[in-house]
C-alpha cells in the first residue's frame, strides 16, 4: 500500500508560480510511475503530468506543456509540479497518484492517489 501526501497548493495571482510536492508513504513509491492530475469545479478529473519510475521520462497535457514540469526525488519520496505562468483556468484541486502501468495519462490506471490539494489562480 501507497500513501501519498500533496502539498503546497494554496491562493496566487494570475503569472505566478507555485510548487506542488507528493511524498509516498513508502520507498517501493520509486517503483511506479507517478502522474499529477486536477479537477476543476464542475468538471471531470484530467491528467496534468506523469513522470516514468526513474525519472528520466515525462509527458504533459497540452495545456500545462512549457509551463509546468513534473520531477521526482528518489532519496525523498516525492514527486514534485512546478507551475510557472499560472492561469485562472488552472483552478483545480491537484492530486497525485501512482501507477504501474508505463507512462499512462488514464486515471483509471493509477492505483493509489493523494487527498488532493487545492490551487486557486485569481485574475
Amino acid at each position: 500500500q501507497v500513501q501519498l501526501i500533496e502539498s503546497g497548493g494554496g491562493l496566487v495571482q494570475a503569472g505566478d508560480s507555485l510548487r506542488l510536492s507528493c511524498v509516498a508513504s513508502v520507498r517501493t513509491f520509486s517503483n511506479y510511475d507517478a502522474g499529477w492530475f486536477r479537477q476543476a469545479p464542475g468538471k471531470e478529473r484530467e491528467f496534468v503530468a506523469v513522470i516514468n519510475w526513474s525519472g528520466r521520462t515525462s509527458d504533459y497535457a497540452d495545456s500545462v506543456k512549457g509551463r509546468f514540469t513534473i520531477s521526482r526525488d528518489h532519496a525523498k519520496n516525492t514527486v514534485y509540479l512546478q507551475m510557472n505562468s499560472l492561469k485562472p483556468e488552472d483552478t483545480a484541486v491537484y492530486y497525485c497518484a501512482a501507477t504501474n502501468q508505463d507512462m499512462s495519462t488514464d486515471q483509471n490506471e493509477y492505483r493509489f492517489w493523494g487527498q488532493g490539494t487545492q490551487v486557486t489562480v485569481s485574475s
